[in-house]
């Protein structure tokens, strides 16, 4: 075989792994907005406003001690701002 077609093997395989953590992640993920959903559907009945800015930055905290890299921290902040966004602005079922 030659380095070319070794290459492309590889790829494909690193490109196979990142579909399977893909799926993973999009479970996760609806999991996560699922129970984000209980909660805000819960904070009225707490008399919790809806936008806690003290708890996103404790899961900000937390999702960076997590970090092993190769990301770094604010690339995680980036991303977790993106999901939180996210959630804020999808509707409850």
């Amino acid at each position: 075989m030659s380095e070319e077609s070794n290459a492309i093997s590889e790829i494909q395989m690193h490109r196979d792994q990142i579909d399977a953590i893909d799926k993973e992640l999009v479970a996760l993920l609806n999991k996560r907005a699922s129970h984000s959903l209980v909660i805000r559907g819960l904070k009225p009945e707490a008399n919790m406003g809806l936008f806690d800015p003290k708890r996103e930055e404790e899961i900000f905290e937390r999702v960076c001690s997590y970090n092993e890299g190769p990301l770094y921290n604010d690339y995680l902040r980036e991303i977790y701002g993106t999901i939180l966004k996210v959630m804020k602005e999808t509707p409850s079922v």
